[in-house]
Formats: structure tokens, C-alpha cells, sequence
């Protein structure tokens, strides 16, 4: 393998949640002794969806893939998780001596993460997951898809600009110029009835909605639109000139 060489690809970008041709990327970076790694934040949890699992095809032939508990699963913030198919070289990426670091003859995790200790982070995913099953989970990844959806499909009658194909849970919306959107988001944020943040985006400025959290429902989707819709309209209503 190229030591020197890392394709980094990614499964739901967390801005558009556009997935990279990981079929057509793995096999090519491969070919030149490449490292493919897997930016899979929030899309590597769509494999589990019929509806989204194709999203993730060729996402397997990566030699490793990073994604985050603290997202679709809803676990606590810190919740990173690493998969490498090859446990030695996450083992030799990740060891550090000291005269004081007397290693055993079990595992020590240690030598799999950055940290030398840390909490059990891992308890809260496993009972997430152990409640959910597989089947809470796509239903809970499905059903925050179709809210992105409605957000996106509430926003373009509204007369606001989508900027993105919603390929999962994220919309991205301008409501003029970039001046404007930013107070439009600033305004919403303190209006209260939803928190949205901001971003950018092929140099465009944006409001950002992740739909993620498993307590949203169809009725927070509704008032959350009507909220965004009355602070856009009622903000452009002032700031037009005469």
C-alpha cells in the first residue's frame, strides 16, 4: 500500500448529505496502493434503510470509516466511532510508550483511540441501539429524512431559494442575500420556536436544517416552517425599500 497516499470519501456530507461513487473511488484509489477512509458522520447510518441503504453502496470497500453516535442514534455529544479493517495499523497509528505504560496481556484500548482514558461512552450507543434494534433505527432514520423533505418542500412555495438536492436529512435555504439570510437565521434563533445554525456553502450563504433528533415530530416540522416562513417574510417586509 502507498503510505503516502489517502482518499478521503464521504457518506452524507453534513451540509448536503450528498454521498461521494464509493464503488467506482474505492476500486480506483486501490488500484494506485491507495487509503480510502469514509467520512460517514450522518450517512453511514442510512445503510440500514431500504429506502437510503443504496446511498452507502461501495462504502464497504473502504479501509476505514469514521461516523458519529451523537447524531442519528442520539447518544451523548462525544460519541465518535472509528472502524478499520485493519486492526493493526489503527494499533500502530495509535500506541504510545512510556515507562509508566506497562501494557498487559489483554487488549488495551488505549492503543486504539487518542485518548489513554476516557468514559464509557460506548455503554449509552449500545443501550440506543439495544432499545431501538434495527428496525427503530430505520424508522427513526426514514422518518427524519421525510421531515428534511417537508422542510425543503415548505421552503420553496414559501418563494425561498433550496440550494441542495435533499438527498437525506439536510436542507440548505437562502432567503436573499447573504446579509439577509444571516439575519433571517440570527432572528429565527431568537425567536425560539426552532434553532437553526448557518453555513457556507459553494460560496453561498445558507441557513442549515439537520433533522436528526428523535424526538421531532410531524407537528414540530409544521411550526418550525411557519415560524422560519413569518421571521423570512416579516424581515424582508421591513428591510425592502419604499
Amino acid at each position: 500500500m502507498n503510505d503516502h497516499t489517502i482518499l478521503c470519501i464521504q457518506a452524507g456530507n453534513v451540509d448536503t448529505g450528498a454521498f461521494d461513487p464509493a464503488v467506482e473511488l474505492c476500486r480506483r484509489a486501490h488500484e494506485q496502493g491507495a487509503w480510502v477512509h469514509v467520512d460517514g458522520a450522518f450517512g453511514l447510518w442510512a445503510r440500514l434503510s431500504p429506502k437510503y441503504g443504496h446511498l452507502t453502496d461501495g462504502f464497504e470497500q473502504a479501509d476505514s470509516w469514521a461516523t458519529d453516535a451523537h447524531k442519528w442514534p442520539n447518544v451523548n455529544y462525544d460519541s465518535g466511532i472509528v472502524l478499520v479493517r485493519d486492526a493493526m495499523a489503527l494499533r500502530s497509528a495509535m500506541t504510545m510508550t512510556a515507562a509508566y505504560l506497562i501494557a498487559g496481556a489483554l487488549r488495551e484500548p488505549m492503543y486504539q483511540t487518542p485518548e489513554a482514558s476516557r468514559r464509557a461512552r460506548g455503554v449509552e450507543l449500545w443501550a440506543a441501539l439495544k432499545s431501538l434494534g434495527r428496525a427503530g433505527l430505520r424508522e427513526l432514520i426514514e422518518r427524519t429524512c421525510a421531515h428534511a423533505q417537508r422542510f425543503a418542500e415548505g421552503l420553496r412555495k414559501a418563494g425561498f431559494e433550496v440550494l441542495n438536492d435533499v438527498i437525506i436529512n439536510q436542507v440548505l435555504v437562502s432567503f436573499g442575500a447573504p446579509e439577509v439570510t444571516r439575519e433571517v437565521i440570527r432572528r429565527v434563533q431568537e425567536e425560539g420556536t426552532c434553532w437553526c445554525g448557518g453555513t457556507l456553502w459553494q460560496g453561498r450563504t445558507a441557513m442549515r436544517i439537520s433533522v436528526s433528533s428523535w424526538a421531532t415530530t410531524a407537528a414540530d416540522v409544521e411550526q418550525s416552517l411557519e415560524a422560519i416562513v413569518r421571521v423570512a417574510r416579516d424581515f424582508q417586509s421591513v428591510s425592502l425599500p419604499v
